[in-house]
């Protein structure tokens, strides 16, 4: 198995962080590494909000009181989850409530996991991502890149990392808070720091599509 195949197989969406701090030459490395990202015609449209330490707390309280009192708000659309999209999410979101012990009628019980989405799961860091809104999908479609490379540099670095689609959901408070201009479109978050190994919520693994379900080959 080659390095990258053994880093996507090892790779998993932590939910659950210890409160150590990463350190600067990590951080460094992490973020030198995805700047190497392709992109449309180079444009690396992606800009990153880095926050830590007491940004981070005040952030994750603000927002999460934000998100109990407004409705959504996404700068690029909201999903649409239907068929086997809609299967995909519940088979996930089941498999980590089970994890968690959480029985699918305990409303409360899931609405308080889903605020964890806003307090980045007790990660010491979380990236904000944007891109430039004139490039549209393109620019989006980069960002996701991106987003991939700084998931596996993480775990090739020892850490454990989760993307956040959550807080693109609440984009007029996180523009406004970050002071962003209206040409940055808000697209995700990813949560970095160590992976807390004591946490049940970061034990489950979620399944992928067999491979002649997602490829067709065509000419052969």
């Amino acid at each position: 198995m080659s390095a990258v195949e053994a880093l996507l197989s090892e790779r998993y969406s932590c939910r659950a962080f210890l409160p150590d701090p990463v350190p600067d030459e990590i951080i460094e490395r992490l973020f030198g590494a995805a700047q190497r990202t392709a992109s449309w015609c180079n444009t690396q449209p992606w800009q990153v909000h880095l926050l830590g330490g007491e940004a981070i707390s005040r952030f994750s309280r603000e927002i999460t009181e934000h998100v109990l009192s407004h409705e959504q708000s996404a700068d690029l659309g909201m999903p649409e989850y239907e068929d086997v999209y809609l299967e995909r999410r519940r088979e996930s979101g089941f498999a980590l409530y089970s994890a968690l012990g959480i029985e699918r009628s305990d409303r409360e019980a899931r609405g308080l996991q889903m605020l964890k989405n806003f307090t980045f799961f007790g990660a010491p860091h979380t990236a904000i991502i944007t891109t430039d809104r004139a490039l549209g999908t393109y620019g989006a479609v980069d960002c996701g890149g991106y987003v991939s490379n700084l998931l596996l540099t993480a775990q090739s670095l020892g850490l454990g990392s989760i993307a956040q689609a959550a807080i693109a959901m609440y984009a007029d408070f996180v523009r406004q808070w970050l002071e962003l201009p209206e040409d940055r479109a808000v697209v995700c978050a990813v949560s970095f720091g160590y992976a807390d190994p004591e946490e049940p919520a970061n034990a489950f693994r979620t399944t992928r599509a067999d491979l002649d379900v997602v490829v067709r080959r065509v000419g052969e």
